[in-house]
Order: structure tokens, then C-alpha cells, then sequence
């Protein structure tokens, strides 16, 4: 670095300017929120999976000390519509009514039926036990296959069926054709568990009504506060203009805080009737029963090959459990896995077809990577089974059919355009970092010694879409908003900068990540950028975070707004200096003139200059602020591959991660400090479906594991060290060259760890073994019980 240069803040791994606050306990999360006369809320929920409600009557809970009112659904059900759905995937998709509190039918245990509101949350809760309910049962509807016969019990009679929806895909050559042609076929199942999700930070609200104005701020523990916004306005009625939703620090979300929830609506139903500040918190329990659930799918995968290995085909058909309502995204969440099928592999024929099947449990929805996980456990297990069935390796079979560096950008079968990658470079670090052929060796001869102990190697290479965001694509999905981004960049007199953000950080380190990104651009110090986020009335505009979207996309509308910035401080440095603009340098944040590096001014000169507005170009606004809305065209595309090598003890059925090694290209890197934290997140949750997480439910629909003493989510001593490194090939899509992170380790860890489990136990004629991969689960394989040989 000559001296006097400036190092470079995309690329660097800064501290995080956000956890000194988090970590002091200097923060607002909603619980911590008080108003003056706040009242709290308690929500009556079903303990039945399926019943018609007979009677509710609140009327003794009304009368306890410390209560102030109790209301059932149809006591709120003026002024308040069904929950929304965004993403009608079809045409004639079932869409059934989604009261925020049921009226006449309870459809999963959990769903709510009446709320009672206390001075204090113990009082409410206590009060929960004087209102009386009373239920005539009627049949769960649990299995996905069940549900679709033509005398299956309905969850919604009015629709006549539980078929939500039938959705199909087809591209290149007859499938049918290419099967009959092909001289290798297999044939697999695999189960995708329901999953919990389990942020830190529980689910919360906080609403705080002005009588006077009819004004509402509502605070809530939310990843989308601006479409909570507008759909709020649909729900309650109230206009949008009237309402503020602010996302205070949030504890994580992971998809589960992607979602416009009922006690998001009864809480401002309640504020408006009372004309009081209310405030809900959900217990751990409660939230098992009532935060949306992921994944939930039973996937049948057909793949045809030539001897040789050449991929022909690929058929996918899915059984997706929608759960008992539609959530926000809830039906498009497999729609967009089914681009993703295909992976990084080249075939002449692909045939995909999801259909939506409604039960009597928890509604799913968007859960770390949504759709895309379930697609690239599915592609990578049945790769493996092929490799078996053709006594190839792995990794070779992988070789023979991936997309080569050279052949970028690349139009996928399942019509998406690849624009770039480098599949060979990743994988290689990969083997090497891994010792591969060393320990399929060591493998090698555990097996012939016939070892209790036995070893398997796990391959995941996988690719997602990130970004999500091309409207017009979304559009052509039926999705019901766009894509877009908005970010604004204020330069202060002082010389201090405001980053404004459309996306709504819960963890990613957005306020870091984009004071880098703006202090590169403008040539300022890092410490002088401020970010602001998650206010409706401060950032008005933004399509909020989800989906890996928020560095592609916000963070990519960040740096082309503040380039707007330098163009605008271009004109008025040119003034100043009495210069053409275009004999202007811009470099380390100043302006000088080309041949006369003396003249020259910084652009927190300008700034000042703008805001006195003493010596300005005729015409120009006393301002260099601006904004950018960014529609991107395309995705984008991270990549990677990821080996794990497991040991299973065959007497007991235990399984433990001796290594496991992640190479990831997410792109350009802002703060790589950050993208490895992504990435260790990303694991542990993917290896966490793959050995430990499941939701169960009983024959009546009841949820068995609906605390943490029954839902096993792992800690650090139960997760394994990581080796993790990168490369590089840039997206073309946005002008960082970034790519997307957020989701990648979920994505590539599951098929990994459980491919690692079966090829330690293919010599015993185990070919799968449904997750969880738990200890009982792993010995009835072993010894052919129901998880045993296919």
C-alpha cells in the first residue's frame, strides 16, 4: 500500500459496529418496550388438533382482578379480515379463510380462540384458565398421502378437498422417453421433517395508539416491517399512512419472523378498541405451537443415466405439507426449490410437479433457505444412490456432469441463467483441505476389518438462488410484490454520513456490512457512517430481508445511491474549483483537479458548501443526498462443496462428525469475518436437521415435542470444528460482485452429514436412513427394521 492510501472497507473483516450494544444489553428489543398504561395479552389456544367451537364464554375471566377485557373471535371479527397469503401459485389454488382468532372451527393445536387483556402478563395468563371452551372433535388429517383419497376428513369442508394445489413443471425432452432409453435408473424417497425454528429471541408485539390522529406504531419483532405495513392496513382496515411499523433489535429470525402473524392483528385490533397501548409476548411453548414450521415434504426423485454416468433425467414429485392455513409465502416456499432440483448438473430432461396438501397442524412457511435445502438434499442424496448403483466415486460422478467454469453464464434446465461459478476450484480446495482420498483409503480397510466403528464421507455440491428479488420474474410466479430494493445516503454538514436501508436486519451484521460498502464509495472514515433501519417512518421505502437478499440486493442499492452522491459532489467540487467535472479525479474521498492535485476538496467540504448553499451552480439543489431503487435482473448464484466424514457405531447406532469441510463461493467478500459467522450458523442448522430436530405429533394431531426438553436443538459441545474457505468467481448480476451467504451453510451441510451416515452403512445394505439421523433410527437400519434397506 503506498503511503498515504487509504485501505480499502470492502474486504475487511471489521467488528460488527452492532454488538457492543446487543452485547451490554444497551438495546430495545419489543419485550424490553414500555408505554405508559400499557396493558398485556394472553391468548386461549387450542388443545385440540380438529374441532368445531360449541361455546366460548369469557365472561368470568372478565370479572378477575386485574383484567380489563377479554374478546373471542367473533367479538373482533369487525374490521378484521382473513390473514394474508402473497403467493398464489395457481390460478385455482384453495385459498381458505385465515381468521386471526378462529370462530367456528380450531383447524392445528395451538390455534388461537380468545384473548384476555390484564394490567400484567401474569394476571393474563392466569385469566386464560376462567375462559371456558367447548369442542366437538373432529378427525386429524396428519398423513400427506391420506389426505389427498377422496374419503379423507376435510381440514377446510367448505373447499372440498385438502388438495391445495397441483403446480408442474417441465423442461428439455420427454421424460418418459428418456427413461425408457436409459440403461440406469433409480428410484428414491426422502422424508424433509417438520423443523421448528428457534431464533433467540422470542416473537413479540407492541402496539401504541394516538386517539387523536387514529395513528398507530406498531412494534414488532419482525424481518419485514414495511410489508407487516401494508398488510396490516388489509387486515385491520386501517390506512397505511396511519401506521408505523418499526423493527426494534431483533433476536434472529431465520424465516420464522417472515411472516404477518394473527397476534400481530389481534394486538392492534385490541389497541384500537381500547384505546390503549398493548403488548404480546409469546412463551417457548407457545411459539412451538404457533411460530409457522419449516420444511414438512415427502419427496419421490426418479434420475435416469447412461452407464457411463452422463445424467439423461430427473423427475421430482412432492408432497408439500402446507399445514392447516396459508401463510404469507406458505405454498411458494417448494415452488422455489423446484429451479434448484437440477443443481449444478446438465440433463436433457427435467419433470417436477408439487402438490399442496393441507393438515391439521401448524402452518409452514420460510425456514432458513425455504425450498431450496429440501431441493439440494434431494439431488445430492440421489447422486450418491447413482454413484452406488454405477460403483463409481462420488465425487467422479459429480465431475462427469457439472457445469464447467468455461461453459458461464449458463442457462439451467429448470430455465435459469447461471452467471458464473467455478465448480472444479471449489471442490479441489475442498479434497485437499478434506485429505479425501486418504480417508476413503482408511475407509477402505475399516471395511475389509469388518470395524463396529465404520467411517463414511459425505459430498454436497450445491448452488441456490439468491437475491430474491427480479419482480417481473416474481411476476411470472404469481407472487403478489415485487423485488426491488431502496436505499438513500444523507450527507450531513458535518461531514457525517446516514445510511438509509429498505432491508430489516436481525443478526446479518447489515450495519457494518453497509457502512463498508457506503465508506468505500465516498471515501469517508468507516466510524463516520450511520446506518438506519427497520422504521417505516424513517426508511419509508424497502422490501425488507429474506431470502439472501439483502446484501445482493440492499446492499447493491447502498453503493449505487452513494455513487449518485459523488456525482452530485462532482458538480459542485467542479464549481468550486472552477474545473470541467470531467477534469475531476475522485479518489480517498476528495476531488482534485487532473495535473493540479493541490486544488482539491473533499466531499465532506462539499457537503458543508451544499448545506450552506452560499457558492452553488446555478440550478442546483442546496443537496448532494440521493437514493436508488434497485430492480436486479437476474438471481444470484453462491456455490460450493461440502464434505463431512462421519463415524458410526454400529452396536449403538451413535454417529459422530469426525471433520467436516466447506469451501463456499459467495462472491465478492464485504467483511469476511461476517461471512464466516454466516456460514458456522448455516451448518449448525443444517447438520442440526440431519441429526437432531423433528417436530412430532401424536394420531390426534397433538404436538409431542413442543418444548425444548423434547426438541433437540443442538448446542456448541454438540457440533463439530469446521474447516471453511472460499473462492471467488464475482456475480455479474449487481456491481459488488456479491452473491448472497446467508442461507449457503443450511443449503450444503444436511445431504452431507446424512450421505456420510449411509456410506458408512452401504456395505450393511443400508441405502437411507430418515431424519433425524438419531441413535434408535441409525440401529433399526443397521438391523433392518422400518428405517432399514430399501
Amino acid at each position: 500500500m503506498t503511503e498515504g492510501a487509504v485501505e480499502a472497507e470492502v474486504g475487511r473483516a471489521r467488528l460488527r459496529k452492532e454488538d457492543a450494544r446487543l452485547l451490554t444489553g444497551q438495546t430495545t428489543w419489543t419485550d424490553n418496550i414500555q408505554a405508559a398504561g400499557m396493558l398485556h395479552l394472553a391468548i386461549v389456544r387450542s388443545p385440540m388438533a380438529h374441532a368445531r367451537i360449541e361455546r366460548i364464554d369469557v365472561s368470568h375471566a372478565r370479572q378477575l382482578p386485574g383484567v380489563v377485557a377479554a374478546f373471542t373471535g367473533s367479538d373482533l371479527a369487525e374490521g378484521m379480515g382473513s390473514l394474508p397469503c402473497a403467493w398464489p401459485v395457481t390460478e385455482d389454488m384453495a385459498h381458505p379463510d385465515h381468521p386471526p382468532l378462529a370462530v367456528e372451527e380450531v383447524r392445528h393445536a395451538g390455534d388461537p380462540v380468545a384473548v384476555v387483556v390484564a394490567r400484567d402478563r401474569y394476571t393474563a395468563a392466569d385469566a386464560l384458565e376462567a375462559v371456558e371452551v367447548a369442542y366437538e372433535p373432529l378427525p386429524a388429517v396428519l398423513d400427506l398421502e391420506a389426505a389427498l383419497a377422496e374419503d379423507a376428513p376435510l381440514v377446510h369442508a367448505d373447499k372440498g378437498t385438502n388438495r391445495c394445489y397441483d403446480w408442474p413443471l417441465r423442461a428439455g425432452e420427454d421424460f418418459a422417453a428418456v427413461r425408457e432409453r436409459a440403461e440406469v435408473v433409480v428410484r428414491r424417497r426422502y422424508h424433509q421433517q417438520r423443523l421448528i425454528p428457534n431464533a433467540m429471541e422470542p416473537r413479540a408485539v407492541v402496539v401504541t395508539p394516538l386517539a387523536a390522529s387514529g395513528e398507530y406504531t406498531v412494534y414488532s419483532a419482525t424481518q419485514i416491517p414495511h410489508i407487516l405495513r401494508v398488510m396490516l392496513a388489509m387486515v385491520t382496515g386501517i390506512p397505511e399512512h396511519k401506521l408505523r411499523v418499526v423493527a426494534p433489535d431483533v433476536g434472529g429470525g431465520f424465516g420464522s419472523k417472515l411472516q404477518v402473524y394473527g397476534e400481530e392483528a389481534i394486538a392492534l385490533a385490541v389497541a384500537r378498541r381500547l384505546g390503549r397501548p398493548v403488548k404480546w409476548t409469546e412463551s417457548r411453548s407457545e411459539g412451538y405451537l404457533a411460530t409457522h414450521h419449516g420444511r414438512g415434504m415427502i419427496q419421490d426423485v426418479e434420475i435416469a443415466a447412461d452407464r457411463d454416468g452422463r445424467l439423461r433425467g430427473l423427475k421430482v414429485d412432492l408432497l408439500a405439507d402446507m399445514g392447516a392455513y396459508l401463510m404469507l409465502v406458505t405454498p411458494g416456499v417448494p415452488i422455489l426449490g423446484a429451479f434448484m432440483y437440477p443443481a449444478i448438473y446438465k440433463m436433457d430432461s427435467y419433470e417436477f410437479r408439487c402438490t399442496g396438501v393441507f393438515t391439521t397442524r401448524t402452518p409452514t412457511d420460510a425456514y432458513r433457505g425455504a425450498g431450496r435445502p429440501e431441493a439440494t438434499y434431494a439431488i445430492e442424496r440421489i447422486m450418491d444412490e447413482l454413484a452406488a448403483e454405477l460403483g463409481m466415486d462420488p465425487v467422479e460422478l459429480r465431475r462427469r456432469n457439472w457445469i464447467r467454469h468455461e461453459e458461464f453464464p449458463y442457462d439451467s434446465i429448470a430455465g435459469l441463467t447461471y452467471d458464473s461459478g467455478n465448480y472444479e476450484a471449489a471442490t479441489d480446495k475442498a479434497l485437499a483441505l478434506f485429505g479425501y482420498d486418504g480417508l476413503r483409503e482408511e475407509q477402505r480397510k475399516r471395511d475389509e476389518r469388518g470395524d463396529t466403528v465404520r467411517l463414511g464421507i459425505g459430498v454436497s455440491t450445491y448452488t441456490e438462488m439468491c437475491g430474491l428479488a427480479p419482480s417481473r420474474v416474481l411476476r411470472d410466479l404469481r407472487y403478489a410484490a415485487g423485488g426491488w430494493e431502496a436505499a438513500s445516503i444523507r450527507m450531513l454538514p458535518t461531514g457525517k454520513v446516514e445510511v438509509v436501508t429498505g432491508t430489516s436486519p436481525h443478526g446479518q451484521g447489515h450495519v457494518t456490512s453497509w457502512s463498508q460498502i457506503a465508506a468505500d464509495v465516498l471515501g469517508v472514515p468507516f466510524e463516520d457512517v450511520e446506518v438506519v433501519h427497520g422504521d417505516t417512518r424513517a426508511a419509508p421505502q424497502g422490501m425488507d430481508t429474506y431470502g439472501s437478499r439483502s446484501l445482493v440486493v440492499g446492499g447493491a442499492a447502498v453503493h449505487h445511491a452513494a455513487r449518485k452522491v459523488v456525482d452530485k459532489a462532482r458538480k459542485i467540487a467542479a464549481h468550486l474549483l472552477e474545473a470541467s467535472e470531467r477534469d475531476l479525479e475522485f479518489t480517498g474521498g476528495a476531488f482534485s483537479v487532473k495535473g493540479s492535485p493541490e486544488a482539491r476538496k473533499t466531499i465532506q467540504e462539499v457537503a458543508f458548501e451544499a448545506f450552506t448553499s452560499h457558492d452553488l451552480p446555478d440550478g442546483m439543489e442546496p443537496t448532494i443526498n440521493a437514493e436508488h431503487v434497485l430492480d436486479p435482473e437476474n438471481f444470484s448464484y453462491p456455490h460450493g462443496t461440502h464434505l463431512c466424514a462421519v463415524e458410526v457405531d454400529t452396536e449403538t447406532g451413535m454417529t459422530r462428525i469426525r471433520s467436516y469441510v466447506c469451501v463456499d463461493d459467495v462472491g465478492r467478500v464485504v467483511n469476511p469475518m461476517i461471512v464466516e459467522g454466516q456460514v458456522h450458523g448455516g451448518l449448525a442448522q443444517g447438520i442440526a436437521q440431519a441429526l437432531y430436530e423433528e417436530a412430532v405429533y401424536d394420531d390426534d394431531g397433538n404436538l409431542l415435542s413442543g418444548t425444548m426438553a423434547d426438541y433437540l436443538v443442538p448446542s456448541a459441545v454438540d457440533l463439530p470444528d469446521f474447516v471453511t474457505d472460499r473462492t471467488e468467481t464475482p456475480a455479474d448480476s449487481n456491481p459488488l460482485g456479491v452473491k448472497g451467504v446467508g442461507e449457503a451453510g443450511t443449503i450444503a451441510s444436511t445431504p452431507a452429514v446424512v450421505g456420510a451416515i449411509v456410506d458408512a452403512l452401504r456395505p450393511l445394505g443400508v441405502t437411507d436412513v430418515t431424519m433425524p439421523c438419531t441413535p434408535e433410527r441409525v440401529w433399526r437400519a443397521i438391523h433392518g427394521g422400518e428405517e432399514g434397506p430399501a
